[in-house]
């Protein structure tokens, strides 16, 4: 190759890595945003994990928890927190079996993360709460 050869070389290959960043930041967004998602996602792992767990406590005791402390040993460490502040998950008695888990969430839920059996766990950006009825786990 020559050296005119190499240069146009080097100047295609950069130009293709370049181009591949930035589809990659269009499609996956700016870091941030990624970190942002991944948190609102283990977010919502952390309620459905809690929810678990109420409902597990709901089949052996027939009645609501007080408070997250009663079901904090079915817990992952640290899922009764949110990741990024350490603030604890709001739950709030509702009723005989109806309760509310509240987080304050960084974005809405994208569009293409709708899927069937999950819509219920949508929300928009901010805090958002979720009402529950404690349910009898079948085994």
């Amino acid at each position: 190759m020559t050296g005119a050869g190499r240069v146009a070389f080097a100047a295609a290959a950069a130009v293709a890595v370049i181009g591949a960043v930035v589809a990659g930041l269009i499609v996956l967004g700016p870091p941030r945003e990624q970190r942002a998602r991944r948190l609102d996602d283990r977010r919502l792992d952390d309620l459905r994990e809690i929810a678990g767990a109420v409902d597990l406590h709901w089949t052996r005791d027939g009645r609501l928890v007080a408070s997250l402390e009663e079901v904090k040993m079915e817990l992952r460490p640290s899922s009764d927190r949110d990741p990024e502040t350490g603030e604890p998950y709001v739950y709030e008695p509702l009723g005989a079996d109806r309760y509310r888990l509240c987080a304050t969430f960084s974005g809405a839920t994208p569009t293409e993360a709708y899927r069937p059996r999950s819509e219920f766990w949508t929300h928009g950006a901010g805090r958002h709460c979720f009402e529950l009825e404690a349910k009898k786990i079948e085994r």
